[in-house]
């Protein structure tokens, strides 16, 4: 009953091919970390991150500010219109026609009037407004409200 004792702890000795495993293994945790330093380090990329991130939520909120907007300015219009006798909306209605067909008619005159490339600006504007049609109508409705909170504190 001899024991082979020529190499002794063999069991825990690791392989030259376990070692490389290890090796490649610690290797690529450790390009996982540096990888994630970097991505810290990179305060450009983080900046952009939260500008994006920033600017939906303004997106978000001015589409909810608006539609809230909205809303209001729906039920104010209703509330008006309830309490208006129909004789002043039959006036105000005819009122209305006739401003609306005015106003046709001297846009008309300013369009024939109006040099081509300033009407290309205006065309510009106009289109600049379109796009940014829910910014312009919250402050419009903005302005509006603090119009008529501003007359009813000079009465």
């Amino acid at each position: 009953m001899t024991e082979d004792k020529s190499q002794p702890g063999a069991e825990f000795t690791p392989s030259p091919e376990e070692l490389r495993m290890r090796v490649e293994a610690t290797r690529e945790e450790l390009g996982e970390t540096v990888e994630a330093l970097a991505a810290k380090a990179d305060v450009k990329a983080r900046a952009q991150e939260k500008t994006t991130a920033v600017k939906q939520q303004v997106a978000e909120k001015t589409a909810h500010v608006g539609a809230q907007l909205r809303d209001k300015a729906t039920h104010a219009a209703h509330a008006v219109q309830e309490r208006t006798p129909e004789p002043v909306r039959a006036k105000a209605a005819a009122a209305t026609g006739q401003v609306h067909e005015k106003a046709v008619h001297v846009a008309e005159l300013a369009r024939d009037r109006t040099p081509e490339p300033v009407r290309e600006k205006a065309g510009q504007g106009m289109r600049a407004a379109r796009a940014n049609r829910v910014p312009l109508l919250a402050a419009g409705v903005i302005f509006a409200l603090l119009m008529v909170r501003r007359s009813r504190r000079n009465r």
